[in-house]
């Protein structure tokens, strides 16, 4: 994919902007985003970094090899929280469907991770994936933990 490196502020939002709009094919795209995303901040100096290099250029190298899907066959939700951000993968026959990952607000990061994890497995990955979950079942876990169900309605 040919992007030129950012060299303002303006630039690295746009760059921001077109690989969010296609953030649920990247994953863990919000850790990934975030030394280019501490650019946008008030007050911050625009530094190229190494860090911010493999920020630019790991998504475009991502979205070259996108996943595929088959809409009629049951789904699995693996999810996962942290005291970075929240993410999951859509999954089917172990392979990658779609990714969805934030970053946590600052009120967020106080919460216990038990609450964070519960947050992902029932309010944001179903929110994500509504389209999906209209469909067929969803099997959402994560390993070693209770499984927990979303079947369509009908």
């Amino acid at each position: 994919m040919e992007w030129p490196r950012p060299t303002n502020v303006s630039e690295v939002r746009g760059f921001i902007g077109l690989a969010g709009f296609y953030r649920r094919f990247i994953g863990g795209f919000a850790k990934i985003a975030k030394p280019m995303t501490a650019l946008r901040k008030k007050g911050a100096r625009f530094e190229w970094t190494e860090a911010r290099e493999k920020s630019f250029q790991e998504p475009k190298a991502k979205l070259t090899s996108a996943p595929y899907c088959d809409i009629h066959r049951d789904f699995v939700i693996y999810r996962d929280a942290s005291r970075q951000g929240l993410g999951c993968v859509l999954m089917r026959d172990d392979k990658v469907i779609a990714y969805a990952s934030r970053q946590l607000k600052d009120h967020e990061q106080n919460y216990p991770t038990h609450d964070l994890e519960l947050g992902t497995a029932v309010v944001h990955a179903p929110k994500v994936w509504r389209h999906y979950r209209l469909a067929t079942s969803v099997r959402c876990i994560r390993p070693q933990e209770p499984q927990v169900h979303f079947h369509p309605t009908t």
